[in-house]
């Protein structure tokens, strides 16, 4: 049987993958049960079987195990959103461009917990994750702002309006869903954020 070079650079690539999530998972239960700050990269490393070294090819500091690249969810996220602001009125629409944290959440609460639980208890993840969704902002704004009515000159400021308010929902409903230690869907609570805030327009 011939192996394509394109065939083993694909097996080569999953091979990272796997290996890279083997280091987040052992990881995110040394940082949850010891504390992110107490927890050392060699301490993973053993974990794990590996040298720091070889962390270090995986992730390029600890903060990337937890947070990651900004922009990992950003794109499904916003194909959400545009499919909903096809039907729906702005707000509503991005409570639908969150679906797909919806599902990530809800279809490994234990995994999503621990990673929000670390998130929220360091102070150093907390900026990382404020600087995530200003970035998220850049992407999602324009979206709102084409599909909002109204003069030109408004339509920018609204846009930012809804869209932060939408991402403050989502960030107070991941530490609601943390507080109630995941005991209901997080797309329940997500809802009930986001019903809280909805526009008088919509009421």
């Amino acid at each position: 049987m011939t192996v394509t070079k394109g065939a083993g650079a694909g097996l080569r690539q999953r091979t990272r993958d796997a290996v890279r999530e083997q280091i987040a998972a052992a990881a995110l239960v040394l940082f949850d049960e010891q504390g992110f700050e107490e927890t050392t990269v060699d301490q993973v490393a053993a974990a794990v079987g590996i040298s720091p070294r070889s962390f270090f090819r995986y992730f390029p500091a600890k903060e990337d195990v937890v947070v990651g690249d900004p922009m990992a969810h950003v794109g499904p996220v916003l194909a959400h959103l545009n499919e909903g602001l096809t039907s729906l009125p702005v707000w509503e629409a991005l409570r639908v461009g969150f679906k797909p944290l919806d599902a990530i959440a809800d279809s490994d609460s234990t995994g999503s917990l621990r990673t929000m639980r670390v998130m929220m208890s360091t102070p150093s993840l907390r900026a990382r994750n404020t600087e995530k969704h200003l970035a998220w902002m850049t992407v999602l704004v324009p979206a709102v702002r084409d599909a909002l009515a109204g003069p030109a000159e408004d339509k920018g400021f609204r846009a930012r309006a809804f869209t932060l308010a939408a991402i403050t929902c989502l960030d107070v409903a991941f530490a609601e869903w943390v507080r109630r230690d995941g005991s209901v869907p997080f797309a329940t609570v997500l809802d009930d954020a986001f019903a809280l805030l909805k526009p008088a327009s919509l009421a």
